[in-house]
């Protein structure tokens, strides 16, 4: 069931931005990419990645990229909106924060999917163990 819910996410989002080819992407290297974190596919339309965490990140604002997340194991304390606190560009369209203020708290658990569009803050702000998860960047030219 999992890689059915997988397989319907990064295909719908395959068709939404217009994909052009197949990229087949074999179990062991989905399984690695969730354990290690690791890039699946990469155009210059989108970019599939695994993730995996065991600590809170810093709160990051991506200028032009949509970030379509769907957690396959773990948990974790999401909060999306509001104001970045302290941030600082770390390279061209992308900005990392120390906190957020007003923004709005999810807890994401396995089988979520969430959505973050280009230029609003997002961070993990509590992993209380682990978190694995597949991003798919929708890019804006």
């Amino acid at each position: 069931m999992k890689y059915w819910l997988t397989f319907a996410l990064l295909s719908t989002a395959a068709i939404l931005i217009g994909a052009d080819t197949a990229t087949y992407i074999g179990h062991d290297k989905v399984a690695d990419a969730l354990a290690k974190g690791g890039s699946l596919a990469t155009t210059k339309a989108y970019t599939v990645s695994g993730s995996h965490r065991s600590a809170a990140g810093q709160v990051e604002v991506h200028e032009k990229e949509t970030d379509i997340l769907y957690i396959t194991d773990g948990e974790a304390t999401f909060v999306t909106g509001g104001t970045m606190v302290s941030g600082k560009m770390s390279k061209a369209g992308q900005w990392l924060g120390s906190d957020i203020t007003g923004g709005e708290t999810h807890h994401l658990t396995k089988g979520d999917v969430i959505t973050i569009p280009a230029g609003m803050p997002h961070w993990f702000k509590e992993v209380p163990k682990s978190v694995s998860y597949f991003v798919v960047k929708v890019l804006k030219e």
